[in-house]
């Protein structure tokens, strides 16, 4: 009798747990804003789609990891800028008041394949970076942050899509780029968000991004570019709420070969959530400009750029 009534308590559960993950009014789930219809989407199809079928990407959208740190596996250490101590290197006078707040997590790492590729040489110019962090590092200047370094700092972005146009808006520095979907042809003018030439393969968003400026880092850790960079982005929606990013670079003057680096991108799904404003140009004035206000003769002001 008592076995009996225990197997009749199991099979409700069994039915009840089907019964709410078949519903069609899940209170649990989560509100997705979806700007478009899912026509010409396949039977069974999991993705929200624009009326033409192409996967539907609007919305803001957010990485989840410590790339902007650093591309490459890292361990944690006491802050960015260090310098040497009695025994072990120490946070630099400048940051070591920030105590936990400027320490460094570790990062995993999203180069495929472990670490870039660097040719002899060139990787002593990274490491070199990474020691003058603090007067090197273009965004403690507010300096726009290139492609695709714009893609994986710990500040949302939005994309805009429609059958004729993909633009892409970013919190940090008010950063933005218009994705051409005609080939433009080469970049006139190196600039710090590039020139972004896009189209499709199949469900696959691709964007080829030249014209970028020099003077832009991939991450905290000092990995840089030369003007003769290229990113190739591809954008995959893999669901409703996740779009798989990866990006490949070409620089054959201190890379090796091509290397790509991928990561998830997640949707913001907060309610009434817009994108924020980050425009730091006036964060950092006292930096920049501060010294002009000192009354001290120019020649011997010592500017942070």
């Amino acid at each position: 009798m008592q076995k009996g009534f225990r197997k009749l308590q199991l099979l409700s559960a069994v039915l009840a747990v089907g019964l709410f993950a078949c519903g069609p009014d899940d209170a649990g789930s989560l509100p997705v804003t979806q700007s478009a219809s899912a026509q010409g989407a396949p039977a069974g199809d999991s993705i929200p789609r624009m009326p033409d079928g192409k996967p539907d990407m609007n919305g803001i959208w957010q990485v989840l990891s410590n790339a902007n740190n650093n591309l490459e596996p890292a361990p944690p250490k006491a802050a960015f800028a260090m310098v040497e101590g009695d025994f072990v290197p120490v946070p630099a006078p400048e940051v070591v008041a920030l105590g936990a707040v400027g320490a460094v997590p570790a990062s995993q790492g999203v180069v495929e394949g472990g670490y870039i590729p660097y040719k002899e040489g060139a990787r002593e110019r990274q490491l070199e970076n990474q020691e003058n962090w603090l007067t090197r590092d273009p965004e403690i200047k507010c300096y726009m942050p290139g492609v695709p370094r714009a893609t994986y700092m710990p500040h949302p972005f939005q994309i805009f899509q429609s059958n004729s146009a993909f633009f892409i808006a970013y919190s940090f520095a008010g950063a933005v780029r218009n994705v051409y979907l005609e080939d433009p042809g080469e970049a006139p003018i190196d600039a710090w968000m590039g020139q972004s030439h896009g189209w499709w393969e199949d469900d696959t968003f691709v964007v080829e991004v030249t014209g970028l400026l020099d003077q832009t880092w991939y991450d905290r850790a000092g990995n840089y570019r030369t003007w003769n960079s290229k990113v190739t982005e591809r954008y995959d929606l893999v669901s409703e709420n996740v779009i798989q990013y990866s990006a490949t670079i070409e620089d054959p003057e201190i890379y090796e070969r091509p290397w790509t680096i991928s990561m998830p991108l997640y949707r913001r799904l907060e309610e009434n959530f817009e994108l924020p404003q980050f425009k730091c140009v006036e964060f950092v004035e006292e930096l920049m400009y501060g010294p002009f206000r000192q009354g001290r003769p120019i020649e011997d002001m010592q500017m942070p750029f």
